[in-house]
């Protein structure tokens, strides 16, 4: 079975409220799919659709794995420059900065980041 990833740019959920945009990205995860969401999930999101993935687990899926990535996360510099800099461009961008990586357990071995890349570890699968 091939790997499926999916694509959903940051428009495509931007004016769905929380719920839908939590069932909207189980839908395709359920699907086999990983999603490679542009944007980020609020820290309450990423609860909320853990809760909802563990109210659906049963023998066919397993659950989700989930990373978000943000380049500009881990600015070190503190200069007030730096600070500024980095409160105008959460003001201009806020959650559409950085990649979410979601996928089902069975597919998704581990996913390892650090500031400058993400790794997708999968699980051999077989159907």
């Amino acid at each position: 079975m091939p790997l499926i990833m999916q694509y959903v740019p940051y428009e495509e959920l931007s004016y769905l409220d929380s719920d839908k945009r939590i069932q909207k990205l189980l839908k395709i995860v359920k699907q086999n799919k990983v999603v490679l969401m542009e944007g980020t999930l609020s820290s309450q999101e990423e609860a909320d659709l853990i809760e909802a993935t563990m109210e659906i687990v049963d023998s066919k899926f397993k659950g989700v794995e989930i990373s978000a990535f943000n380049p500009m996360e881990k600015v070190t510099k503190k200069t007030p420059q730096d600070q500024l800099k980095k409160i105008f461009i959460n003001l201009i961008w806020g959650r559409r900065r950085g990649l979410t990586v979601i996928g089902p357990a069975n597919i998704i071995k581990d996913i390892r980041r650090d500031p400058k890349s993400i790794q997708l570890f999968l699980s051999n699968r077989r159907k």
